[in-house]
């Protein structure tokens, strides 16, 4: 792993950099070389970082607007040789002329003296350059801020430039650009690892966990830290990677998982601040992306065509039996779009009760109807703008407020109740329904013209039991739900089941069959025996007879929540106490101990 570069003070930066130049051989009034690359050169450059890309520009998008709202700005990229491969804005002026900002322009220090990209590579830190701390007399029309971009390994894979032939307040652009790099390092972390290991990120206060500034690290299984990015260093004074948390927190990675996921908690680690936390499972991405993790080419080819689609604005329907995973589709869509760093909106249509349907949606202002909030409400519509609104269960939505909302997707404003002036919102859209929406509209319960608004086009998924991926699909689920001491797997007559049973519930049904399963079977091979009773029956298969002498499939102390076993039992406690080995009594009793009303 490379060494870290100690941080240095501005002007000594900016001296520093005058030094190489002047030891390049540069002088104050030379013209800077560019040194383009031939196109084949070029396009080799552009292939070998065309991940990097993808991601930087998923990332950069959310900033442009912002970036660009008050000053004529550029945002450049440039790989580890200071070579630009991609740009977005306007083109500030350049003394050499365009050159400069063409693609596969070099920007070293020895060529172009002390500038934003070329310096930050040397010192790899981030930093500003006003006009007269240009070397070169030539770029000094420029002034701009750049910060080198680290991948997982801490290996500087690129460096992000704010320009701008404008005067803005080096603190306004320095700021950005490490936000934006620091949001692109998070990604790549999360990229390389996220699908196969725990996260875990902290910050100084609640409030402040969801932002890019949040320390991120991520750990396998004995507790060693893989990757963290630089303000996870930062908050606990140390270089993480190859670290244990026993080192950094006094902890076994055990003691750690015993959290609960996705809800705040502290840690004190030893001689630094208190830490808010907040732990993260493996597969957490992957989790929720299972409709499309797997190779079957139908749902490969709806989330190609549904990307491409959404990023050019065109309303995407989704169509599925109950379970199919729509909503994840549309989950995996939002991280895939240049939308990933603005609110991903779900709405069920069908639960909402139908007199609040309107105010939910659209917003209030305060004293608008008896009981509305003192405060107003923004509705959901305005929630999702700069984001994507999912609108589950759409053909459930009542015809007056399917009125309203093809009015806001038509002039793309909304009109919260009591308030006059409507209010421009930017919101890609994606419904889904179960249901055949032309049937609707031709019985009178779907607008036609609602209707052909939203299907711009419509994507069909797979039931689990015609999906080719489908034993791939369930190795997934079972990765994500199980335990780090849960390695036996499923027994040859499991398998069998799984292949020919019809699957009713879907993807949905078949999460809640292997969250039972590997809660009943602990550490032991999954066998029938561990398999819902309805499932069995389903699969044409006959239950296990199970006596009261049968030894226990587990402990009860060892089920965190029956509630969840009792449901899958259809509520019958018999049924659930004949699996688990007990009697009536004693099932009763646990049930009452966590908290369960019977």
């Amino acid at each position: 792993m490379p060494v870290s570069t100690p941080t240095l003070a501005h002007d000594q930066l900016i001296q520093s950099s005058w030094a190489r130049c002047r030891e390049a051989g540069l002088e104050h009034h030379h013209a800077p070389r560019f040194e383009p690359l031939a196109r084949v050169a070029l396009q080799q450059m552009l292939d070998v970082h065309q991940a990097l890309l993808h991601t930087t520009h998923r990332e950069v998008l959310p900033y442009y607007e912002h970036i660009l709202g008050n000053s004529r700005c550029l945002i450049r990229l440039a790989d580890p040789q200071a070579r630009l491969m991609r740009s977005w804005g306007a083109q500030p002026g350049v003394g050499a002329g365009q050159s400069g900002h063409a693609p596969g322009a070099c920007w070293l220090e020895t060529t172009a003296g002390t500038n934003p990209i070329g310096t930050a590579l040397a010192c790899r830190q981030a930093v500003h350059v006003e006009p007269d701390e240009h070397f070169l007399l030539a770029n000094r029309l420029m002034n701009g801020s750049a910060s080198p971009i680290f991948d997982a390994q801490r290996n500087m894979v690129a460096v992000l430039d704010v320009s701008s032939d404008s005067h803005l307040p080096p603190s306004h652009t320095l700021g950005l650009v490490k936000m934006m790099s620091q949001t692109v390092e998070n990604r790549l972390i999360l990229e390389a690892f996220a699908d196969r290991h725990h996260q875990l990120i902290f910050n100084t206060g609640v409030n402040n966990l969801d932002s890019q500034w949040a320390g991120l690290l991520v750990f396998d299984d004995s507790g060693r830290v893989l990757a963290a990015n630089r303000r996870a260093d930062s908050l606990l004074g140390v270089e993480l990677p190859g670290l244990t948390l026993q080192q950094v927190f006094r902890l076994t990675p055990q003691a750690l998982l015993e959290h609960p996921l996705e809800r705040t908690f502290a840690l004190q680690p030893p001689g630094r601040n208190r830490l808010q936390c907040l732990l993260k499972k493996p597969l957490q991405r992957a989790a929720a992306s299972l409709a499309q993790r797997g190779t079957d080419p139908r749902l490969d080819k709806a989330l190609q065509q549904g990307l491409r689609l959404l990023e050019k604005d065109v309303p995407l329907l989704l169509r599925g039996d109950t379970g199919t995973g729509k909503e994840v589709l549309v989950k995996a869509l939002h991280q895939a779009s240049s939308r990933a760093a603005h609110p991903l909106i779900a709405v069920n249509c069908a639960a909402i009760p139908a007199e609040l349907v309107e105010s939910e949606l659209f917003g209030y202002e305060r004293g608008a109807f008896t009981g509305a909030s003192h405060k107003g409400s923004p509705g959901l519509v305005r929630k999702a703008d700069k984001g994507i609104l999912f609108l589950d269960e759409i053909g459930d939505m009542p015809l007056p407020t399917q009125a309203r909302l093809l009015r806001v997707l038509q002039e793309r404003c909304i009109q919260p109740l009591g308030c006059g002036d409507p209010i421009p919102v930017d919101i890609r859209l994606v419904s889904a329904t179960h249901e055949d929406l032309r049937q609707r509209v031709q019985a009178g319960l779907f607008r036609e013209d609602l209707y052909y608004r939203l299907a711009g086009m419509t994507l069909h998924l797979p039931t689990l039991h015609t999906r080719s991926d489908k034993r791939e699909l369930i190795e997934q689920v079972w990765e994500t739900q199980r335990e780090a001491q849960q390695t036996a797997g499923f027994s040859d007559q499991v398998w069998a089941a799984f292949m020919v049973h019809p699957w009713p519930g879907n993807v949905r049904q078949l999460a809640a069959v292997v969250k039972v399963a590997l809660v009943l079977a602990d550490q032991d091979v999954i066998g029938l025996e561990h398999l819902p009773e309805d499932f069995l029956l389903e699969a044409g298969l006959q239950p296990a007879q199970e006596n009261a002498s049968a030894r226990p499939l587990l402990t009860l102390t060892k089920v965190s929540d029956l509630g969840e076993l009792l449901q899958a039992s259809d509520g019958n406690i018999s049924r659930l106490a004949r699996r688990l080995g007990v009697s009536r009594n004693t099932l009763y009793k646990r049930l009452r101990e966590q908290g369960h009303a019977l």
